[in-house]
C-alpha cells in the first residue's frame, strides 16, 4: 500500500516543477533536456548492471517512450506553458481511468467489479470538486486541445505498456523511452521553438527535481505497479494527483482551499479506494485475451 501512496506523492509534484521551471525555458526544449538527462543517467545504471535488451523489447519500449512521454508530458508542459492553468490540466488528464477502464476489457481483457465502476464514478466527481474554483478564468482553446493529446497518450502509453511492457528489463526499457522521446521533443523543439534557457536557480532547481523525483523515481515505480496490478487500477491512482496538487500549492504557495476542493479530496480518496482495490486472477479474462502480471 506504500508504493501506490508514494507515487501519487511523486507524480503530484510535476505540476508544481512545471509551474517553477517553465518561465525560464520553453516547455519541448525543457522536457528534451529533462529526459536526455534521466535517459543518460539509467542507460550509464543499466550498463553497470550488465543487462542487456533485444530489438524486440526496444521497439515496444519506444513506442511506450513516444506516448507516455514526448505526447503525455509534451501535452501538459505546451498547455500550462500557453497560459492553462495547472489545475484546468490536471483535472483533463486526470480522466485518463476513465478511458483506460473503457478501453482495457476489449484490450487487455480486464474485468472490473461494479464497486470498481463507482469507484470511477466517484473519482470524477472529487476531482471536478477539486478543481472548481480554477475553471472561472479564460482558458486558451489550444490550451485545452493540448492537455486532450496528453490524456489520448497517457491513456493509450498505459495501455501499450500494460500489454506490451513485461519482460522488458527495466532501466533498458525506461532509459529507451526516454531516448526515443527526447529525439521527438527535439525535433519539436526545433520545429518551433528557439531552444532558449535562462539558467537561474529556480529553473536549475526545477530541472533537478523533475529530473531525480519525477523521471527517475517516481516513472520507474510506475512501471513497477503496471508489472503488479491491473492497467485501470494502477491508472485511477491519477484521480489523487489533482487533490495532491491542489494539497501542495496550499502549503507551498498559500493558495486557499475551498469547501468544495476540501469535500473533492475525500470523495476522490474514497473513489480510488473502491477502484484500485486488487482485481481477483478470476476477474480477468485470461483464456482469450493476454496474460496479465
Amino acid at each position: 500500500m506504500l508504493a501506490p501512496a508514494v507515487f501519487v506523492l511523486l507524480w503530484s509534484t510535476g505540476f508544481v516543477g512545471a509551474k517553477y521551471g517553465l518561465p525560464d525555458a520553453e516547455p519541448f526544449t525543457f522536457l528534451a533536456l529533462r529526459l536526455l538527462i534521466a535517459g543518460s543517467l539509467l542507460a550509464l545504471a543499466a550498463l553497470a548492471t550488465r543487462t542487456r535488451i533485444d530489438r524486440t523489447h526496444a521497439a515496444r519500449a519506444a513506442v511506450s517512450g513516444v506516448l507516455l512521454h514526448a505526447t503525455y508530458l509534451g501535452g501538459v508542459f505546451w498547455a500550462i506553458a500557453h497560459g492553462t492553468p495547472a489545475g484546468v490540466s490536471a483535472v483533463v488528464v486526470s480522466l485518463q481511468p476513465v478511458l483506460v477502464a473503457a478501453l482495457a476489457l476489449p484490450l487487455l481483457g480486464e474485468r472490473l467489479a461494479p464497486r470498481q465502476w463507482l469507484g470511477l464514478a466517484l473519482g470524477i466527481s472529487g476531482v471536478l470538486l477539486v478543481v472548481a474554483p480554477h475553471l472561472g478564468g479564460d482558458v486558451p482553446l489550444a490550451g485545452l486541445m493540448s492537455c486532450l493529446v496528453a490524456l489520448a497518450g497517457g491513456t493509450a502509453g498505459t495501455l501499450w505498456q500494460k500489454r506490451y511492457g513485461d519482460g522488458i528489463p527495466l532501466l533498458w526499457g525506461t532509459s529507451v523511452q526516454y531516448a526515443v522521446a527526447t529525439a521527438v521533443l527535439a525535433v519539436a523543439s526545433l520545429a518551433v521553438e528557439h531552444q532558449h534557457i535562462s539558467w537561474t536557480p529556480r529553473f536549475v532547481g526545477a530541472l533537478s527535481w523533475l529530473v531525480v523525483v519525477l523521471s527517475l523515481g517516481a516513472v520507474l515505480l510506475l512501471m513497477v505497479l503496471l508489472r503488479r496490478g491491473t492497467a485501470s487500477s494502477v491508472s485511477s491512482l491519477l484521480y489523487l494527483v489533482p487533490p495532491a496538487t491542489a494539497l501542495e500549492a496550499w502549503l507551498l504557495f498559500d493558495e486557499r482551499l475551498t469547501v468544495a476542493s476540501t469535500v473533492g479530496v475525500a470523495v476522490t480518496a474514497l473513489g480510488v479506494a473502491l477502484a484500485v482495490r486488487g482485481v481477483s486472477h478470476h476477474d480477468r479474462v485470461d483464456q482469450d485475451g493476454p496474460q496479465l502480471a
